[in-house]
């Protein structure tokens, strides 16, 4: 089976393949959507879930094919749920959003958090295959710590541990991700159908 990965971030195309490979699917080839095919959707939802179908319908539109996409981001209790959808727009690079997040909070004496990620998966009749949703707990640190991961991995403290997600492996990581919670859902309805 193929299933093209509606996004231009290698991360998340690597991210979902190793993940896959963990939990035992290696008859699923996922295979990032063609940038000739000028992939860029209007993510204009309210909601993870939304933007997640805007992308999946758009790539799946461009391609024929099984396509899964998701929509993920981080949210902060301190901060009212931001940066939430917008967390990959909350500042001009990686460093600056983690800057902008440290500052946001650094007075709060709340600093949980959980990132959240929710999947689409469409057929290539361009109807919804799975949705799922995945959240991983934990809090915001006071200061960056790890070199693994991407986004805000390195001031993310994982909920029962004293790591950050970029102070986890990749195997570490991949058991407890939202990512991986989402497609773990996903890959289990592509058995069962």
């Amino acid at each position: 089976m193929k299933i093209i990965i509606a996004t231009q971030n290698p991360h998340k195309v690597e991210e979902i393949k190793e993940i896959a490979n963990l939990y035992g699917y290696n008859n699923i080839e996922f295979l990032p959507i063609d940038k000739s095919l000028n992939f860029d959707p209007i993510e204009d939802g309210k909601t993870f879930e939304e933007n997640s179908l805007i992308k999946a319908r758009e790539a799946n539109k461009l391609t024929g094919e099984y396509t899964l996409a998701d929509d993920s981001g981080l949210c902060v209790e301190a901060l009212n749920g931001e940066p939430g959808i917008h967390s990959a727009r909350y500042a001009d690079t990686p460093q600056a959003r983690i800057d902008k997040l440290l500052d946001a909070i650094k007075t709060a004496s709340n600093r949980n958090a959980k990132f959240v990620c929710a999947m689409t998966l469409i057929n290539p009749q361009g109807e919804i295959e799975c949705l799922s949703k995945g959240e991983c707990h934990g809090e915001i640190s006071t200061s960056q710590s790890g070199i693994n991961g991407f986004g805000y991995d390195p001031v993310f403290i994982v909920k029962g541990t004293d790591k950050t997600m970029a102070e986890m492996s990749e195997e570490e990581k991949n058991k407890i991700s939202h990512r991986s919670l989402a497609l773990q859902k996903i890959l289990q309805q592509v058995e069962i159908s």
